[in-house]
C-alpha cells in the first residue's frame, strides 16, 4: 500500500490560501516566501557549520592518536607529552559526540521541514557539453577573390572613411556602427590601398591608412587568440589601447612602422616590375618594327634630315626626288639604303634606279646639260 504521508505538509500553494479581504495578498505571498528563503539559508549555514567542524574535529582526533603511537613506539608513554595528548584526545572525543547529536537534531529538522517549491524536487543527474572549437576549412583562391570582390563593391566607401579616421573613439564608434566591416577583406584593401599610395608618392596619406590597417590587424590577431567573432572584439581592441601601458603602445607603433617598410617595399617592387615590363614591351615593339635590314624605322627617321623627314611624312615622292638631287651622292645614298633596311622605303627596281643609281653618272662632268631621271608615277 502507498504510503501519502509525506505530502500532507507541503508549502507551495500559498496562492491559493484564504485571506482577509484587508490584507494585501501580494505583500503577504511575498513576506511568507522571504521568511521561507531565510528559514532555508539559516538551515544551510548552520549543516555546513557542522560539516566543516565535524571534519576538523575528526582530524583533530586522527593527528592526535598518531601523536600517540609515535610516543608508545618509542616507549615514552608515560611523559607529560602523552599524558596532554590523551587529555586533548578525550576532548576531541567529547566534541565528536557533541557533533553527533548535532547530525541528528539536524536530520530531524530537516524531516520535519515540510516541503516547498524549492525542495519539492532535485536534479536526477547533470550533463554539460561543450562544443569543440573546429576551425571552418580554408577557403581556395578563387573563393578568397570572388569573397573580397564582392565585399569591395559593396563597401568600399565605407572601408575609405573608416582608414581616414585618426581617434580612436572614433573608429570604436565607427566600426560598431558598420560592424560588417571587422573582418579579412577590410584589413586586405586597407593593405592593397597603402601600397598604391606609396607608389602614388603619396606618403603622408600612406601613413595614415597604415595606421588603421593595423588597427583592424590587432582586432583580428585578438580575435583569433579567442577563438571569437572579430567583431565580438572591436571594443574590447579598443577599451584596451585606450588604457593600455607605455609597453602595448610600443609593441602597437612597432607593428605599424613594420608595416610601413613593408608597403614601402611592396612599392619599390611594384615600379621595379612595371618599368622591367614597359621596357620588354619596347623591345618586343623594337623587335616588330625591325626592317628587313634590321634596322628600326624610328630610329632612321629621327636620324634623317629635316627635309626627308618632311618627304616621308607628306609622303610626295617628288619632293622625296627634288631633295635627294639636292644632297651630297653619298648622303643621298647612305639615307636611302637606311630607309630600304628599315622597311621605311621598298621601290620597286626602276624607282631605286632613278632614285639612286642614276646619281653615280651625275659624279662624272659633262659639257652638255646633264639630264636628270624622273620618277615614274
Amino acid at each position: 500500500m502507498v504510503d501519502y504521508s509525506k505530502w500532507d505538509h507541503i508549502e507551495v500553494s500559498d496562492d491559493e490560501d484564504d485571506t482577509h479581504p484587508n490584507i494585501d495578498t501580494p505583500s503577504l505571498f511575498r513576506w511568507r516566501h522571504q521568511a521561507r528563503v531565510e528559514r532555508m539559508e539559516e538551515a544551510k549555514k548552520e549543516k555546513q557549520q557542522y560539516i566543516s567542524g565535524s571534519t576538523e574535529t575528526r582530524k583533530c582526533i586522527e593527528e592526535t592518536r598518531q601523536k600517540l603511537e609515535q610516543l608508545t613506539t618509542s616507549g615514552r608513554v608515560e611523559t607529560e607529552e602523552a599524558q596532554k595528548l590523551k587529555r586533548e584526545l578525550t576532548e576531541f572525543q567529547k566534541q565528536e559526540d557533541e557533533w553527533r547529536k548535532k547530525e541528528e537534531d539536524l536530520s530531524r529538522k530537516e524531516r520535519l521541514t515540510p516541503w516547498n517549491v524549492d525542495t519539492l524536487s532535485k536534479d536526477a543527474w547533470q550533463k554539460t557539453i561543450i562544443n569543440k572549437y573546429e576551425p571552418k576549412a580554408e577557403p581556395t583562391d578563387e573563393e578568397l577573390n570572388a569573397r573580397h570582390k564582392t565585399f569591395v563593391q559593396k563597401n568600399e566607401s565605407l572601408v575609405k572613411k573608416f582608414g581616414m579616421l585618426k581617434k580612436w573613439d572614433d573608429s570604436m564608434q565607427f566600426l560598431s556602427d558598420n560592424i560588417n566591416l571587422a573582418c579579412e577583406e577590410t584589413a586586405n584593401y586597407l593593405a592593397i590601398w597603402c601600397i598604391d599610395l606609396e607608389v602614388d608618392d603619396k606618403h603622408g596619406l600612406m601613413a595614415q591608412v597604415a595606421h588603421q590597417t593595423v588597427v583592424m590587424q590587432y582586432i583580428l590577431e585578438l580575435a583569433k587568440s579567442m577563438h571569437e567573432d572579430p567583431r565580438a572584439c572591436v571594443r574590447p581592441f579598443f577599451t584596451k589601447i585606450k588604457t593600455a601601458d607605455k609597453l602595448y603602445i610600443d609593441c602597437f607603433n612597432d607593428e605599424l612602422e613594420s608595416f610601413k617598410e613593408r608597403v614601402r617595399g611592396r612599392a619599390k617592387a611594384r615600379i621595379d616590375d612595371a618599368m622591367k615590363q614597359a621596357e620588354e614591351e619596347m623591345r618586343k615593339e623594337r623587335e616588330e618594327r625591325l626592317g628587313p635590314g634590321g634596322l628600326d624605322p624610328v630610329e632612321v627617321f629621327e636620324n634623317l634630315p629635316k627635309k626627308l623627314q618632311e618627304c616621308f611624312e607628306s609622303k610626295n615622292i617628288e619632293l622625296l626626288q627634288t631633295v635627294l638631287m639636292e644632297m651630297e651622292p653619298e648622303d643621298a645614298k647612305y639615307h636611302m639604303k637606311r630607309c630600304i633596311d628599315s622597311g621605311m622605303w621598298v621601290p620597286d627596281a626602276k624607282t631605286q634606279e632613278a632614285l639612286i643609281g642614276n646619281r653615280e653618272e651625275e659624279e662624272t662632268p659633262k659639257t652638255e646639260e646633264p639630264e636628270y631621271a624622273t620618277l615614274d608615277k
